[in-house]
């Protein structure tokens, strides 16, 4: 029976190295046909200053446009312009009949005449019975009915020259003038209309130059961008916000111009904030009404963290990117993206400086697993990322 138990022994001994000589055998096979780590190429993950610009849908609007209208009634006579043509402020566009006005300046003036000859013979009653009072000849009451006389005849010269002020002001009113410089629209009313100072309006004037820009930011935008002007006003207190059109054609418009408005309520009806840029319009190709993309610039993010977007991976958890830690293996960095700045992202958290980035080679990577790494020819360069900054917002 001993014997029978050391000869089962001695088999089951047999097989289990045979077993073992086997499995050691498919390990070593596997491990001579594993695939190397993948090759990978990383960057140097280095904050920086990015300058950035937004832009928007816009339309263009008149710097000012006013009516013209009479002042004064009467027939109109004649128009002294073009329509459609440049006039400056001052000019004479319309020309009302001026002879009932001349008429009552001519009857306001006598009237004032009338009053300083009274007022004349006031000062000698005033001044001769002053004397027979001071003579003791005259009585009291003469003297001070004279000097009330002469108080009402200054009264009665003063409400004249109030009158021939306004008769002068009526007539100047028959040539009607341009406020402004700028465009004239059609004429309103022909020649030899009656017309009347409540309801006539001549024509308008629209001043092309400049012009403005009308644009609406969303809130958090206009957040940000207040954020990242203040920060720059603290280095630079004259910084501006710049303005760049380009048509609908893609040409670029020559005239910057200068944001100088932002509204301080957000519009209820659409979530945005107003806006508005100055822009000159020496040439006139801009017209009110007119549809353009408006490029805003002047603020710069500084210290920021940017990305290819070749590098960004995406998770049902969210964004993702690979980075090699020190051990040469692949690690999750679960990221938090702010602005696309053409073909980079900017990044707010999940990375810091000094970590390397795979921006290469990302399909083949799996977390936890070494890579074999390559440094780029350089990280991203405020310069590389310049020309592409370009936040886009409808």
């Amino acid at each position: 029976m001993n014997v029978k138990n050391r000869l089962l022994s001695t088999i089951h001994g047999c097989l289990l190295v045979a077993v073992l000589t086997s499995m050691s055998s498919i390990v070593l096979a596997q491990q001579a046909g594993a695939p190397p780590p993948p090759s990978v190429s990383t960057v140097n993950v280095v904050p920086t200053s990015i300058p950035l610009s937004y832009e928007y849908a816009a339309r263009i609007s008149a710097f000012r446009q006013t009516e013209v209208r009479a002042r004064v009634s009467g027939i109109l006579l004649k128009r002294n312009f073009i329509e459609g043509a440049e006039v400056k402020a001052g000019d004479v566009l319309f020309l009302i009949d001026p002879a009932p006005y001349e008429a009552a300046l001519g009857q306001a003036e006598a009237v004032l005449k009338q009053a300083q000859a009274q007022l004349n013979q006031g000062l000698r009653e005033e001044k001769r019975n002053i004397s027979l009072f001071d003579q003791n000849v005259g009585s009291e009451k003469s003297r001070d009915d004279a000097i009330s006389t002469r108080e009402l005849a200054e009264a009665s010269v003063a409400s004249a020259q109030a009158q021939v002020q306004t008769a002068k002001l009526n007539l100047s009113y028959t040539k009607v003038t341009a406020p402004i410089d700028g465009i004239t629209s059609l004429e309103q009313v022909s020649e030899g209309s009656l017309i009347s100072t409540d309801s006539s309006l001549l024509t308008s004037i629209t001043q092309l130059d400049p012009v403005y820009v009308n644009f609406s930011f969303s809130d958090s935008e206009a957040r940000e961008i207040r954020h990242l002007v203040d920060l720059k006003k603290a280095k630079s207190p004259d910084l501006t916000l710049r303005v760049k059109l380009t048509f609908g054609d893609g040409s670029t418009y020559d005239h910057e111009g200068l944001v100088d408005f932002t509204s301080a309520t957000v519009d209820v009806n659409t979530g945005t904030i107003q806006a508005r840029a100055v822009v000159d319009n020496p040439e006139r190709q801009l017209i009110p009404g007119q549809f353009v993309r408006a490029t805003v610039s002047g603020v710069t993010a500084d210290a920021a963290i940017v990305i290819p977007e070749v590098a960004l991976m995406q998770s049902p958890q969210g964004q993702f990117v690979y980075t090699v830690g020190k051990d040469g293996k692949a690690k999750i960095n679960s990221v938090t993206l702010g602005q696309k700045v053409g073909s980079n992202w900017i990044v707010t958290s999940g990375l810091t400086a000094g970590e390397q980035l795979i921006t290469e080679g990302v399909i083949k990577v799996r977390p936890g697993s070494p890579v074999q790494a390559t440094a780029a020819a350089a990280a991203i360069e405020p310069s590389a990322a310049k020309d592409e900054n370009k936040v886009v917002a409808n």
